[in-house]
Formats: C-alpha cells, sequence, structure tokens
C-alpha cells in the first residue's frame, strides 16, 4: 500500500481564505502533516463567483500544502457552505419483515424519511440518522438486531443549491483535484470542536466565517438543526473600512490588530494609525470608534443566530451551551458578549483528537479544515469512491443522473 492511500485531505473553500489540511492515518487516529493556505479571490457569502480565481487560490493552498507534507494530492473532502444550504428534519416508518431488525429494514425506514418533495434545483447532501424508534421504544442508536415489528426513523436531510455544488466541484475539478465527497461546513467543524459528552447534553456550534455564519445544534448525539446566516467577518471589515474611510486590506488589519467586540471589553482608549485612501495622510482615530462600529454587527450575527436555535425550537435544549468557532471567533471579548447574547456558558472551539502537528491548527480558523478530514476518516473504506468525479463529463449531466438515481429509487 502507497503512503498515498493513507493520506486524506481537506479542503475548506472559505470566502477569505482557501485551507487545505493533509493528515494521514495512524492507528491512534490521525496525524496532521501538511497545512496550506491562501487567500481566497473567486466567493462572496460562501458561494462560487468567480472560478478562474477560485481555482487560482485552490492551486496556490493546494501546493504550499503538498510542500509541507511531502506528498501529491489529487483527492479531497470539499466543504460546503452559503445561505442557500437547507436543513430539515424527516420521519419515515415501516414494518419490521422477520420480526428481528436487518439493514434491510434499516435501509427501507432511511429510504421512507427521505422520500420527501425535494426541488429539481436543488441537491440532497447529507442524510443523517438522528434516532430509531423500535415497537415506540425511542431513543435507539443502533437498531440492528433488535426484535419487534415497527421501524421507525428520525433524519436530518441537508439539501444544497444544484449550481453551488456544481460550481465548487468545478473549481476543484479545474485545479486538478477529485472531490471524494462534499460536506457542510458546521458539520465538520463540529467533528473538529465538538466533545461526544456536549453533543449527548445539547450543545450549538456557531462558525463565523468569513462571508457566512453556520448553525448546527446537538442533542442527545445526534444533529437536530442545521442553518447558514450571510453574515460574517467580511461585513464587519467592510464595516471597518467605510466607517474609517480606509482600504479593505487594511481594514481587516486593523480588526484583527486592534478590534474588541464591544467597547465595554475595551482594555485602554488608545489611538491607532488608520491609512487613508487616494493616497491621503493617514489619520490617528481612537480605538474606541473602531469598537463602536465592530460592535452593532458582531450583535446583530450573534442575535440572528439565537434568533434561529428559538425558531427551531432548541433554545432551552442546548445545556452545554455555546462553542464558537471560525476564524471570526478569535475577535477579542467575542466570548463574553456571546455569553450576554445567549445566556449560556460560550467556549472557543479548537480542533481536538488529533496528532502530528496538531499545535499548528489548533485556532478556530482550521476547524472546518481539520473536520473535514476527520470527516473523512470516519469514513468506511468502501465509501471512499470518487462521487464527484466530473473532470472528464459534463458536470450538469452527472448531477442530474445522481438525483434521477435517487428519485427513482425512492419509488422502485
Amino acid at each position: 500500500m502507497s503512503r498515498n492511500d493513507d493520506l486524506i485531505v481537506g479542503l475548506d473553500i472559505g470566502t477569505t481564505k482557501i485551507c487545505v489540511i493533509v493528515a494521514e492515518r495512524t492507528e491512534n487516529g490521525v496525524d496532521i502533516i501538511g497545512i496550506g493556505t491562501h487567500p481566497s479571490r473567486g466567493l462572496r457569502k460562501g458561494v462560487v463567483v468567480d472560478i478562474d480565481a477560485t481555482v487560482s487560490s485552490i492551486k496556490h493552498a493546494v501546493e504550499e500544502a503538498e510542500l509541507m507534507a511531502d506528498c501529491e494530492i489529487t483527492s479531497v473532502f470539499a466543504g460546503i457552505a452559503g445561505s442557500h444550504i437547507h436543513g430539515f428534519n424527516s420521519h419515515g416508518v415501516v414494518a419490521v419483515k422477520d420480526r428481528e431488525v436487518s439493514e434491510s429494514d434499516v435501509r427501507r425506514v432511511i429510504d421512507a424519511a427521505k422520500a420527501v418533495a425535494i426541488p429539481m434545483d436543488r441537491e440532497v447532501i447529507h442524510v443523517i440518522p438522528q434516532e430509531f424508534i423500535v415497537d415506540e421504544q425511542d431513543g435507539v442508536r443502533e437498531p440492528l438486531g433488535m426484535s419487534g415489528v415497527r421501524l421507525e426513523a428520525r433524519i436530518h436531510i441537508v439539501t444544497a443549491a444544484v449550481t453551488s455544488a456544481q460550481n465548487i466541484v468545478k473549481s476543484a475539478n479545474k485545479a486538478g483535484l477529485n472531490v471524494v465527497d462534499i460536506v457542510l461546513e458546521p458539520l465538520a467543524s463540529a467533528e473538529a470542536a465538538l466533545a461526544d459528552d456536549e453533543r449527548d447534553l445539547g450543545v450549538c456550534l456557531i462558525d463565523i466565517g468569513g462571508g457566512t455564519t453556520d448553525l448546527a445544534v446537538f442533542a442527545d448525539g445526534s444533529i437536530k438543526h442545521t442553518s447558514v446566516l450571510g453574515l460574517g467577518g467580511y461585513h464587519i471589515t467592510n464595516d471597518i473600512a467605510v466607517g474609517l474611510r480606509t482600504p479593505f486590506d487594511e481594514a481587516e488589519r486593523i480588526k484583527k490588530k486592534f478590534g474588541v467586540a464591544s467597547a465595554r471589553y475595551l482594555g485602554s482608549d488608545d489611538v491607532i494609525t488608520v491609512p487613508s485612501v487616494g493616497g491621503r495622510r493617514p489619520r490617528e482615530v481612537s480605538r474606541k470608534i473602531l469598537c463602536e462600529i465592530i460592535e452593532p454587527r458582531v450583535d446583530e450575527i450573534l442575535s440572528l443566530a439565537r434568533q434561529a436555535i428559538v425558531k427551531a425550537g432548541l433554545d432551552g435544549k442546548i445545556p452545554s451551551g455555546v462553542v464558537l468557532t471560525g476564524g471570526c471567533s478569535a475577535l477579542e471579548g467575542l466570548i463574553d458578549l456571546s455569553e450576554e447574547i445567549f445566556e449560556s456558558p460560550v467556549r472557543p472551539g479548537v480542533p481536538t483528537n488529533i496528532g502530528g502537528l496538531q499545535d499548528v491548527v489548533r485556532g478556530p480558523m482550521y476547524a472546518t479544515g481539520v473536520g473535514l478530514v476527520l470527516f473523512g476518516a470516519s469514513e468506511k473504506r468502501g465509501r471512499l469512491s470518487t462521487r464527484f468525479r466530473i473532470r472528464d463529463g459534463s458536470i450538469f449531466g452527472r448531477v442530474k443522473q445522481r438525483m434521477r438515481d435517487w428519485f427513482f429509487g425512492e419509488f422502485d
């Protein structure tokens, strides 16, 4: 077996950065052996808007990761996000054939649960079992071998716009990569940042990225809700650029170096130097003014996340509190402000349960990339087929055929 057979690669295609994480399977799990990042130039709110620019960014990140890991990257697990993502719960019921639940019964009940009307312009990304019910006995996680006559399943279905999924895959293929699977980014981040006891008790993961804020709520060990908000760190930076009349790149630097989520958490009211646009002279600005620009947008993002949880009826079902991850979660004072808004304990989410270069990726901005690797490592070998390898054919035709197979499979 070649070394490449033991490699798993996560490709996090974000609004502000492309991140490639290379990991190697070991007896104890996975070891991170390579990392590559590059500024993202072709996305907006998590959706590809310029394929050529995206491809160029992916190539640069891949080259950096290949150099560090001393390997050739050919296949990746790619993340997907954006406000087009929609998750919902479904329920199915079947009769158990031989009074003992078999794999065939499990497949049939999941097929029954996912037999819902989905528009042809949307693609099913994930079908995730939440729990099984055997003869009114709920909370069953593994029903195989149990005796019963009636089997029910509750599942969570995640769909995405077909065109957005196409463009993610097409960008990776043009960069010379095959996409093994597409993974919803908050689910990937949860793989890296959440503990099992948090999932069991009830927790909300909020991934504040560059263009979107992704939510995933877990309880009783399974996913209960997913949603995506079209706001993120890009909007905070844009507010700073407009408010302080400074170039966008300088606004991003100022946000990272001097930004605080709320003026209440400002240690000292220093004066910062702000470059001007159009060749004008730099200006001296109070740091408090910067915080007063940042706070309304941060408050809006967190408040909308809280509203999404309340709307889903899960406000009282996250006793473990909130886990913040994503690059923007490193903003100073964000944890304290989040605890005020959510009225729950809040902690930063950093990748865990990994070896190798764990100190290098020990930051919330790497949670999605590491989570994609962990997702790939948890897959069975038989499932590691290139479901999305469409470099040599029409992507639309192949995605359409995949959806047609799924649709007619429900009614066979």
